[in-house]
């Protein structure tokens, strides 16, 4: 396939090491991506990163960010893939390519196309036609990332196939990843190709095809006191097969991390330690609520750097962990894990109770690095003991993880001898002419002990006591309260320097000079909002009961809803138009069918609510029911975004799920079903449809739905009743509301097979019902004791037809707000809106006095807000409302970003579309806060 020779041996993944250009590395990886940071600041990113002590980037490539419409690609502005893979190769850091097909992110679809979703496909499956779409895309990125891999001009050093597939139901993963993996070849992809397992499902994950590396991603509780014994369950089977422990995905805290390092992982990929947003509509939906949740604009788990750069806490703590990776170097990213034999005899005394380890790594060229961790937040005594030590004591403080050296050759350094044990942990390390210079940090008291050669010498001593036994032991003790320092004349002249600082001042240590001396800085601090923006503000009223945007997707009325990606719709919001002939009896509410994701609802122009069904159904009453006049409804759709995760509790959160909805009815009656029904108890699981016929049903007990009080548990019941069609309507779903249980619902007899859940309770049984006739339901339910069956409605009406719909994405909505701006009015916050109405909000805007934007807050209630700075959509925000609020987390759900470099001239456009989203109160905006970001 035309592989080249010299890629194919720039970058081995060994079970032992992880090798590039020849050299051992311990790749310290965080997630850095394009497509959530402005451009402007990518290289600025990556020069944080390594500031902080990482030598590697992990990204994904998301499909559908670069195939915004189906064979229509973009790849430049801010989507130039090749530029970012140039300024990482600029900056030195190492890149972990990850080009799907689906890379999960919480990004909207998982990066997969929604045209996908209305082809006939398997997705993320050893399917023919999911594979000819997915190779479209891995031709245009492929080649991209061999252009850039190492041993050809850049650093990529590693290609991902999909992710995390042991979550999926795949059912050929072998298959499926084989498929993958062929396509990288065929496009000389030379660095190691590799899989990762999200929940330990190596086989799952990868298919354990060959030429197709698994690794591992884990997100545990920090102190979980068994982490260490699955992990190193992990490497071992990855260790048979020849492989390193790749640790792709990781919690962020660098306590976890140093706990991965002890198990003798070669990649520590803690997720997201530069926090981005998700501008545009990219936001995902997913299975992080009870059981929807919204993904917030503001993409930030709380890592090292925040969505507009600014440096936090941890990143101290990643230097720290990046200095000591730096000073071993070699040794420790070669090290195995010390195995059980070798091991004998090590332990802890003292205060062990709550203490991990110790877990040992064998470094390479002698000597070993013991990691003891701290899982609660009490300080603990201990010592660390072994065949060859009788260890000192020293304070594990609480919360704290250290990797402490045993019998450590200095040669590494240039100097002859041996650390032989120590209480602070080695973070610096540096040889000079002659010598070396090395720096520990500690907690308190504690010690360190040397074996020199004879004829060594301490020459000064500064805050700790050195005990010299016979020129060869030398014991450092020290109170750890201020910085101590020791200079050793080594016996061939030169000059051994160490240093033993507090932890703090350790992280905030820049390196060694030249000379050996420690460089210390200061944290970095961020003070004050600074120069807050001041905007004169300007109102201009929508009406809400119509299409904001007048691109149609249907030539011509349709009989009935459809799919929004089936017209095209892929993003943004869209536009439903029906009418429904109800003028005479009193409409009591609409019933929205398998509707997502976000729903405002109009009747003759009055608004009915907003609701986020998650795929269901939905009942949204009137105020008063009363006859529709005109026989209007209208639905405003929201995409917030398509699911990045499969969950079968609701119909939204299937990956392949549709948006939109596939129809509305005109409620005329709503009928309590729930008492009267005749009741069979069954002794077996197995459905017996004969029990659903229509039976002589006389001498079974009449209760109430799921009241017959059973001694089984679980109990298997049959609920059976009918009910009169009114000759009017031509629309009936049934609403198992509070139901606690599965049900399967047969209607006249066993032409109707339905299942419903408690996450989906409503059916559609229209299709079996006959006007004016009467109609059998029967319902076997398998009911947990002491969980309630809740009460069965009947929504009762008339089908809404003469379907149109209308679209519109951020160049719609830009081109909206400007045709409104002229009939803007002045306003000043606080600013309200009756319920279900829609505004513009204008403002003119400056950049921050040092050019690097505003993160900008809002304060309100019952408002969804879609925030524009120029002709892009930075945020949209859901203010805390009474009314059906979903779930929204990943990040704060009432700020956002502005670039500043998204600012031409230092100036811009804010435009806010407003929608009030409670059903009974005002939504009010009472303010919008500036504070600079700062460089």
């Amino acid at each position: 396939m035309g592989m080249d020779i010299q890629a194919k041996t720039v970058v081995q993944f060994e079970a032992e090491a992880v090798r590039i250009h020849g050299k051992p590395q311990v790749l310290l990886s965080a997630s850095l991506f394009y497509f959530r940071i402005p451009r402007a600041y990518w290289k600025e990113r990556m020069e944080q990163l390594k500031a902080f002590g990482y030598n590697s980037i992990d990204v994904y490539f998301p499909w559908n960010y670069h195939e915004r419409e189906e064979g229509v690609w973009d790849f430049g502005g801010e989507r130039d893939i090749s530029a970012f893979l140039a300024a990482a190769a600029e900056t030195g850091l190492w890149v972990v390519a990850r080009p799907g097909p689906y890379i999960c992110s919480e990004w909207d679809g998982g990066a997969l196309p929604a045209y996908l979703f209305a082809k006939d496909m398997k997705l993320r499956d050893n399917d023919s036609s999911f594979l000819r779409s997915v190779a479209s895309w891995f031709d245009r990125i492929l080649p991209l990332l061999k252009a850039y891999q190492a041993g050809e001009g850049g650093t990529v050093i590693a290609v991902q196939l999909d992710n995390e597939l042991d979550f999926y139901d795949c059912s050929d993963p072998a298959g499926y990843m084989t498929a993958l993996r062929d396509m990288a070849l065929a496009h000389d992809i030379a660095v190691p190709i590799f899989a990762c397992a999200g929940q330990g499902g190596l086989l799952q994950a990868s298919g354990l095809v060959d030429g197709v590396v698994p690794t591992c991603n884990f997100y545990p509780d920090n102190r979980d006191p068994e982490f260490e014994s699955k992990v190193l369950h992990y490497r071992g089977l990855l260790a048979d097969r020849g492989y390193p422990l790749l640790v792709t995905e990781t919690n962020r805290a660098h306590y976890l991390l140093r706990r991965l390092l002890g198990c003798g992982a070669k990649l520590l990929g803690p997720y997201l330690q530069v926090s981005g947003t998700d501008f545009g509509f990219t936001n995902a939906t997913n299975n992080w609520g009870k059981p929807l949740a919204f993904m917030t604009s503001d993409y930030d788990f709380g890592g090292m750097i925040s969505p507009e750069g600014h440096i936090r806490q941890e990143a101290y703590e990643g230097r720290l962990l990046g200095r000591l990776l730096e000073a071993y170097g070699a040794s420790l990213a070669a090290a195995t894990v010390t195995s059980a034999e070798e091991s004998a005899g090590i332990a802890i005394a003292g205060e062990s109770e709550g203490v991990a380890g110790p877990y040992s790594l064998s470094l390479q060229g002698g000597g070993r690095l013991l990691f003891v961790t701290n899982l609660e937040d009490r300080d603990k005594e201990i010592a660390l003991t072994d065949t060859q030590s009788g260890g000192r004591p020293f304070v594990l403080k609480g919360g704290r993880s250290l990797a402490l050296p045993s019998h450590l050759p200095l040669a590494s350094w240039g100097v002859q001898g041996v650390i032989a044990s120590s209480t602070a942990e080695l973070y610096m390390a540096k040889p000079l002419t002659g010598g070396a210079a090395i720096a520990f940090h500690t907690d308190g008291s504690g010690s360190i002990e040397l074996k020199l050669e004879a004829g060594c010498f301490v020459e000064a001593a500064e805050n700790l006591t050195a005990e010299q036994n016979g020129g060869e032991a030398l014991v450092l003790s020290f109170a750890g309260t201020e910085a101590a320092s020791c200079k050793v004349r080594l016996a061939g002249g030169g000059e051994l320097t160490l240093y033993v600082h507090g932890r703090e001042a350790a992280l905030y240590a820049e390196g060694l000079d030249e000379r050996g001396a420690v460089r210390f800085g200061e944290p970095i601090r961020y003070e004050g909002a600074g120069g807050h923006p001041a905007i004169e503000y300007a109102l201009s009223a929508v009406d809400a009961a119509k299409p904001l945007s007048d691109r149609e997707s249907l030539d011509e009325k349709a009989a009935s809803a459809s799919r929004l990606e089936t017209q095209g719709i892929y993003r943004g919001y869209a536009w439903y138009e029906a009418s429904v002939k109800a003028s005479v009896t009193p409409v009591h509410g609409v019933l929205i069918r398998q509707a997502s994701d976000v729903i405002s609802l109009y009747a003759d122009g009055d608004y009915v609510g907003t609701a986020t069904p998650g795929g269901g159904s939905r009942y949204m009453p009137l105020s008063d029911p009363q006859p529709l006049q005109v026989g209007k409804l209208l639905a405003r759709t929201e995409i917030w975004g398509h699911t990045n995760f499969d969950d079968p509790r609701l119909p939204a959160l299937r990956l392949n799920a549709m948006k939109g909805m596939t129809g509305m009815a005109a409620i005329t009656a709503v009928r309590d079903l729930s008492r009267n029904w005749s009741v069979y108890r069954a002794d077996k699981r197995e459905l017996q449809e004969e029990l659903t016929a229509d039976i002589d049903r006389s001498l079974w007990p009449i209760v109430s739905f799921g009241g017959w009080l059973s001694p089984d548990h679980p109990a298997f019941e049959y609920y059976s009743r009918s009910f009169a069609a009114a000759d009017d309507a031509d629309s009936w779903t049934l609403h198992f509301q509070g139901l606690q249980s599965h049900a399967t619902v047969y209607v006249s007899g066993t032409d109707a097979k339905l299942s419903v859940n408690p996450f989906d309770p409503y059916i559609d049984i229209t299709p079996y019902v006959q006007a004016g006739r009467q109609t059998l339901l029967t319902v076997f339910v398998e009911r947990v004791l002491g969980l309630p069956a809740g009460r069965v409605l009947l929504y009762e009406g008339v089908e809404a037809t003469d379907w149109s719909v209308a679209g519109a994405e951020e160049q719609e909505l830009a081109a909206a707000a400007d045709e409104k701006r002229g009939q803007a009015v002045q306003a000043e916050l606080p600013i309200a809106l009756e319920p279900g109405a829609t505004s513009w909000l204008y403002g003119n805007i400056v950049n921050s006095s040092g050019g690097a934007g505003w993160r900008v807050t809002v304060a309100g209630k019952g408002l969804k807000l879609t925030v524009m700075m120029e002709e892009r959509i930075v945020g949209r925000l859901w203010l805390p409302s009474d009314d059906d609020r979903p779930v929204l987390t990943g990040g704060s759900p009432n700020s956002v970003y502005f670039p500043g470099a998204w600012l031409q001239d230092n100036k811009g456009k804010l435009r806010i579309w407003m929608e009030a989203v409670d059903r009974r109160n005002p939504g009010t905006l009472e303010s919008i806060s500036f504070q600079a970001v700062q460089c």
